[in-house]
Order: C-alpha cells, then sequence, then structure tokens
C-alpha cells in the first residue's frame, strides 16, 4: 500500500471491532465526537465514519454528510479508473459503502481497506461491478496511475452493515 497520510492512519485501526449491544468502542466514539456526530454508537454503520476520520486526520476537508456512504461519490476530484489510495463507493441493497483502494484480487475484485466490513477494520474483497465513484481528495496531485496490485488472500466482504 502507498504510504499517503490517510491510508497510514487506516492501516493503524486494522483489525478494530464494534462491540455489539448497548457498548461501544471508545476509538469509533472518539472518531464521532472529534467529527461533530450527533450519535455515539458504533451500530450505526460506520464505513463512512472511518473514511471520514481517516481523511480529516490527513488534513482534509470531508463531506458535509461524511457519515453517508453514497455523499462521498460527490467529494474530491472523480477518477476513471481505481488507483491506490483513492476513495472507492459502492452499492449495497439498503444504501452504499465506502472505503480505500488498496489493490485488486487474482480475479479483479477490488481490495479495499474499510471500516464496518464485518463489523470491523479490515481489508475486504469488493466485486468492481458494486462500484459506483472512484474519488481522490482534490488538493493531492495523482503521481501513480499504475494498474493496481494484485494482493492475494481478502475474501469477499459478507457485510457492511
Amino acid at each position: 500500500m502507498n504510504d499517503y497520510d490517510w491510508m497510514i492512519e487506516g492501516r493503524r485501526y486494522l483489525g478494530l471491532k464494534e462491540i455489539p449491544g448497548s457498548a461501544t468502542n471508545s476509538v469509533i466514539a472518539r472518531w464521532l465526537v472529534e467529527l461533530s456526530a450527533w450519535w455515539r454508537d458504533d451500530e450505526t454503520p460506520w464505513c463512512g465514519t472511518f473514511v471520514a476520520h481517516c481523511i480529516w486526520h490527513a488534513g482534509y476537508s470531508v463531506p458535509k454528510y461524511w457519515m453517508r456512504a453514497r455523499e462521498w461519490a460527490g467529494w474530491g476530484r472523480e477518477l476513471e479508473i481505481p488507483i491506490v489510495g483513492c476513495i472507492v463507493v459502492f452499492e449495497r441493497q439498503g444504501g452504499g459503502h465506502v472505503g480505500f483502494v488498496v489493490g485488486q484480487d487474482e480475479r479483479g475484485n477490488l481490495l479495499v481497506l474499510g471500516g464496518n466490513q464485518g463489523n470491523k477494520v479490515s481489508i475486504a474483497a469488493f466485486p468492481r461491478l458494486r462500484a459506483v465513484a472512484y474519488r481522490w481528495p482534490a488538493a493531492v496531485p495523482i503521481f501513480n496511475l499504475d494498474p493496481l496490485p494484485v494482493i492475494a488472500g481478502a475474501e469477499l466482504s459478507p457485510s457492511e452493515a
């Protein structure tokens, strides 16, 4: 993975899990406070929270409704193809999902660093057909348009809600 500030921040949390029930992971709760959310639980879908935290921590603005995955489809600069480090927005039944592209698997599925993937921060595979947008921070030059690296070992995402 490239060393973009937002990716470095995101990788720090690989394995971080939400807490089932009424308890909330204190890290996720802290992100919600930092981002001025009106809720404090990790039972609310938090993929947008994860992306917003990483982007905000790296010093960039976030969309007004950063908590909504599909809101990221209008943020920053549009890309025609996925590149390492870009934000990818997916369709899913009942909403959307958002995360950062880190590569692809042997079948061409996108490998995504994201929150709320199986109720944790993980790298999971997603079919490219579900992608509705690839976005890049408007203030950051694009230096790497190389094909996505092929990385083995990620399983298809079972759940993003």
